[in-house]
């Protein structure tokens, strides 16, 4: 196992920065998610990290040393690929022993070495079939077998998950947890998927057009988002945002809007009176998840009027049009409510964060 360090790391593709000066730290043992929409740089890490890319400048650290110019091979790190990389005309067993056959290890602890990997993934019954007579997802078991059998200080996972159906990731993240749990390997995985960022990891790095937005744990970054695009990227449906403006004095303050208002105290949400005194003046907008609001009767908090309603079988999600914005509340099964009635909202102020002009959480000033 490794701790993976990386420093001021920058990656520039001609004019155009796709990395920009990303600092992280993956524990020994970790298992880390890169997270963010396409395009925003986290696989370009992940191949800086494995050697596949060469950095424009910073350091990539792994076990305290730094192997910026230290070739793939020699970096200790097993990189598991969104396509499998499998070799067609290879059975399993072979596909297994590749990277163990070509570092010359003697033939017996090659075999021994496979059948460890085939055993820890439930693939002992299949090591003589091609790729093509697989699964989805047991060319992936496949890949990680592959990947085990180096046994690496490091695992590189690129959306390792994405090529298969909702059922069968559902299952091949769990086995992925399971496998995490047994071996401990410092793992590093890329999705942009938030759901499985939030089961897996036990630490999300966000990103944004190759910039880091938070690092955190999932649920400190679910209940805490540093600013709006965190905010709004994680948890579907998405953050309710809703423009105010602030006024007040301790003890209460009142967040105005075009369907009403919402009174606060600075402790329940948060944010101390030097942050809220700086930012009165701007354009502020609150924002609040749709478990945290609940229906009532107009003159709850805010008012306006039903939409849309999506029941989907566990919860119903109503959309409540509140001055020009579409707010969506998380409802439970029996709740009732007609599209076009006047109803109000009410809004826990515990559960309520308020953004500055910039988009950053007040509440992390």
């Amino acid at each position: 196992m490794a701790e993976v360090i990386i420093r001021q790391l920058t990656k520039s593709f001609g004019e155009n920065t796709v990395v920009k000066s990303v600092s992280l730290k993956v524990a020994d043992g970790e298992f880390l998610v890169l997270l963010g929409p396409s395009g925003c740089g986290k696989s370009t890490i992940l191949r800086l990290i494995a050697g596949l890319e060469e950095a424009t400048s910073g350091e990539i650290l792994i076990n305290g040393k730094i192997v910026n110019f230290v070739s793939p091979v020699n970096r200790n790190a097993a990189f598991v690929f969104q396509n499998y990389a499998l070799y067609p005309h290879m059975s399993v067993r072979k596909n297994i022993a590749f990277p163990l056959a070509t570092a010359g290890m003697p033939k017996p602890a090659i075999d021994e070495a496979v059948q460890d990997a085939a055993r820890i993934l439930e693939l002992s019954d299949l090591l003589e079939r091609l790729p093509s007579q697989l699964s989805g997802g047991q060319r992936q078991r496949v890949a990680l077998a592959r990947a085990i059998v180096r046994k690496p200080a490091v695992f590189l996972m690129d959306e390792p998950l994405s090529n298969l159906d909702a059922q069968l990731r559902q299952q091949t993240r769990l086995e992925l947890m399971d496998l995490h749990r047994r071996l401990g390997i410092t793992t590093i995985y890329v999705t942009h998927d938030q759901i499985e960022a939030m089961t897996m990891g036990q630490r999300i790095a966000i990103l944004k057009d190759g910039e880091l937005q938070q690092v955190a744990p999932p649920l400190e970054a679910y209940d805490q988002p540093a600013n709006i695009f965190v905010a709004r990227f994680m948890g579907a449906p998405p953050m309710n945002l809703i423009p105010v403006s602030v006024s007040g004095s301790e003890p209460t303050w009142s967040a105005t809007t075009q369907g009403g208002s919402i009174d606060f105290d600075l402790k329940s949400v948060g944010i101390t009176q030097a942050a809220i005194g700086a930012h009165m003046s701007e354009s502020l907008q609150i924002g609040i998840r749709p478990e945290h609001l609940s229906l009532g009767a107009v003159g709850t908090g805010l008012s306006g009027k039903v939409r849309f309603i999506e029941p989907t079988g566990s919860d119903t999600f109503v959309t409540v049009q509140v001055g020009e914005k579409n707010v969506v509340v998380r409802c439970g099964v029996n709740e009732t409510a007609k599209i076009g009635e006047s109803v109000g909202l009410a809004v826990n102020p515990a559960k309520m964060h308020l953004f500055s002009a910039d988009g950053w959480n007040l509440r992390t000033k």
